[in-house]
């Protein structure tokens, strides 16, 4: 009968392979403080031994991202802390587009938030004064309803 202070055999091995497997894993900081909106370099970023769950590990996901908030140096990076490089700022006058089968409607808006490709953003319509929710495409417009 196992004493209960003790853990059993198979546990104690169980518990020695998770922290090995632990110490094989890498995660990402950030090599200094970095502020938020600024774009991410190879010289942004460091590596620690530990896997940390929910952070990143890889630092080549990170290059040429775009801090969402401060990084600060030493600190792991999680996913929802960066995202793509902003292509339209607030108040920025962009092409808002709709498109559905041979319906095709431009106009112009101005953004009313920050946004990266395939971030959703709502844009004041300047004609009809309108707000209205699309998804920023690569060159920049934004894309209102079905496409």
């Amino acid at each position: 009968m196992a004493r209960p202070d003790r853990f059993p055999a198979p546990l104690l091995g169980l518990l020695f392979a998770a922290a090995a497997a632990a110490a094989d894993g890498r995660t990402v900081v950030a090599a200094h403080t970095l502020r938020a909106q600024s774009l991410i370099g190879p010289n942004d970023l460091s590596t620690i031994e530990a896997t940390l769950p929910g952070t990143i590990s890889d630092p080549a996901e990170l290059i040429g991202m775009e801090a969402r908030v401060v990084l600060y140096a030493g600190r792991p990076i999680r996913p929802q802390e960066i995202g793509p490089p902003t292509l339209v700022d607030r108040n920025q006058i962009v092409p808002l587009s709709f498109r559905d089968g041979g319906l095709s409607i431009s106009a112009e808006g101005r953004a009313l938030s920050r946004g990266g490709v395939g971030d959703t953003i709502r844009v004041l319509n300047t004609t009809s004064h309108n707000t209205v929710t699309g998804t920023v495409a690569a060159d920049g417009s934004v894309v209102v309803g079905a496409n």
